[in-house]
């Protein structure tokens, strides 16, 4: 395993909310983090079927644009009564022609949920895939997961995406309802992360 040695990162993406997460965790490491999109680094587009092939889709192509290391986050949320739907296409299904709608988003998928006429509790777990990439193209993979269930109506105003109707396991708040930072820790995402700071 490479080991990271370099003071300044590049994190790739152009989503504010993960972007802010993911500067959160490091916030302890002595780093220059920048996006991106403040780079002025397009958006690649997502062709894998699969998390790692997007994650690292996303990573080399800022490591090659940038001439640094780059790291990458590709997530979504799986239900189990909809065969993993949402999944790599978590994204897709907030997309309108004015950008990312996820209160839209959230309403359509219950409304999957329920046309399934499957029985609660509507189980779901939310993955991360984090691809730390090199100019050189060596990569290193981590991957995050979280088991809960689906809850409606929307509860909660705090994170992005899916996390006002998801309730991990062991707990009674959704993530939006959680405190941001507390749910980083215990989010699939800060799973990965634990595991790409070890």
């Amino acid at each position: 395993m490479r080991v990271f040695t370099e003071k300044t990162l590049v994190l790739a993406t152009h989503n504010q909310g993960k972007l802010e997460e993911i500067t959160k965790l490091f916030e302890e490491h002595n780093i220059s983090l920048i996006s991106s999109a403040s780079l002025n680094i397009a958006e690649p587009k997502e062709t894998e079927t699969t998390f790692l092939g997007n994650a690292r889709i996303k990573a080399h192509f800022s490591a090659k644009k940038s001439g640094l290391v780059s790291l990458s986050d590709d997530s979504g949320l799986e239900v189990d009564c909809l065969n993993g739907a949402p999944g790599v296409f978590t994204a897709d299904w907030a997309l309108t022609k004015n950008g990312r709608d996820f209160n839209m988003a959230m309403k359509h998928l219950w409304y999957k949920v329920k046309e399934t006429e499957s029985k609660e509790p509507y189980k779901a777990r939310f993955c991360s895939t984090l691809v730390l990439a090199w100019p050189d193209g060596h990569e290193e993979c981590f991957e995050g997961h979280i088991s809960g269930n689906l809850v409606w109506p929307i509860r909660g105003k705090n994170g992005h995406g899916f996390d006002p109707i998801f309730v991990p396991k062991g707990y009674k708040k959704t993530f939006g309802e959680m405190n941001r930072w507390k749910k980083n820790a215990i989010s699939h995402r800060g799973v990965a992360f634990y595991k790409l700071k070890k």
